[in-house]
């Protein structure tokens, strides 16, 4: 059966089209569309195109339903996904839950074992590949976990971050005419021979090497951070007591600004609580709940610290640990966009 031209074209609009588009293939089918309006046979028309006439009868049905954007190459469909949106669902929600060790048989989920449970549950079979594809487009990628005290207290967390703004409300009463808070955190950290060897890029089936030491010479970097203002106050002392810890306020004390009150958070260490503690009167402590150390920031930052400056070295003697620990907490004062990034807290900064 023979298949009509569409009426609101001719040959003149197809021309006019085929010069205006910067597209080769779609000019060469529409001169050839543009043939058959003048009167030439379906044979001419594939002439000019080049192809056959079964490929010109398809010209024709795509340019009578969409115009002269019909004969456009398109990209080609491809294989279906292998999994939908059902799939997808149930695969985000075993992801958040993590597996169960007697049931899965892992403690963490490999590709390899959501492959598996994939086919188990969906009886869907998925390559590893594609597997990462689909977890990435979910938006987790494989991060390192954050230890989490076992004795914590259920919903420890959540209480003091609702309860810390009336607990830095009631500081006013010490800060007298001061015109502005600055929250601090504070924490203290372990630096010794037996340092910490971090991950490092390296080719796959090889094992990198790193130096470590055995020997016991150590000392302590008190480090405290005022997210807010990107700056901090630091002392690397060779012990962890009271009177360290005194000296470390005074430190932080320095660093406040001008007619502003400190409000610094840390854990319940003896030697933050003692009652010997000399506090200076331009700061108020505000001790962090018991076994939640993710509530301080610190805590990140010596990660920070340790992977990109103190870990994987061998440290000669005492002196060289205390050169190192001053040499690191100061790189770290000078970048506050460092500090700022890993110390800033929603339930602490935006209230």
């Amino acid at each position: 059966m023979p298949i009509p031209f569409r009426a609101d074209f001719d040959a003149a609009k197809l021309r006019a089209a085929a010069r205006r588009t910067k597209d080769a293939a779609q000019a060469r089918r529409l001169l050839a569309l543009a043939a058959i309006y003048d009167g030439a046979s379906r044979t001419g028309a594939a002439q000019i195109g080049g192809v056959t006439l079964q490929i010109v009868r398809d010209w024709v049905l795509r340019f009578n339903a969409e115009g002269p954007a019909g004969p456009v190459d398109r990209k080609a469909p491809g294989q279906a996904p292998r999994l939908n949106k059902t799939h997808r669902t149930a695969l985000a929600v075993v992801l958040e839950s993590g597996p169960t060790p007697a049931i899965h048989g892992v403690v963490r989920w490999r590709l390899v074992d959501l492959c598996q449970w994939m086919w188990e549950e969906h009886r869907v079979t998925v390559a590893k590949q594609t597997m990462s594809r689909e977890v990435r487009v979910l938006g987790y990628r494989k991060l390192s976990a954050r230890p989490r005290h076992h004795a914590q207290a259920e919903g420890a967390v959540d209480l003091f971050k609702t309860a810390f703004p009336p607990a830095w409300r009631r500081s006013r009463a010490r800060r007298a005419s001061a015109s502005a808070i600055e929250i601090w955190f504070a924490d203290e950290a372990r630096v010794g021979q037996k340092n910490k060897i971090t991950r490092r890029w390296a080719r796959r089936g090889t094992r990198p090497v790193a130096p470590q030491d055995l020997r016991t010479a150590s000392t302590y970097i008190f480090g405290a951070i005022c997210p807010e203002a990107g700056k901090a106050a630091g002392l690397v002392l060779p012990y962890c007591n009271t009177a360290a810890m005194s000296l470390h306020l005074a430190e932080i004390s320095a660093a406040v600004a001008p007619g502003a009150h400190a409000v610094l958070l840390l854990d319940q260490a003896g030697w933050h609580l003692s009652a010997k503690l000399e506090v200076p009167s331009n700061i108020t402590l505000v001790p962090l709940p018991p076994k939640c150390p993710e509530l301080n920031p610190v805590e990140n930052i010596w990660q920070f610290i340790r992977d990109n400056w103190l870990s994987n070295r061998v440290f000669r003697c005492y002196d060289d640990i205390v050169d190192h620990c001053c040499h690191a907490w100061n790189r770290l004062v000078e970048q506050p966009w460092t500090i700022m990034s890993v110390g800033l807290r929603d339930w602490a900064h935006r209230f």
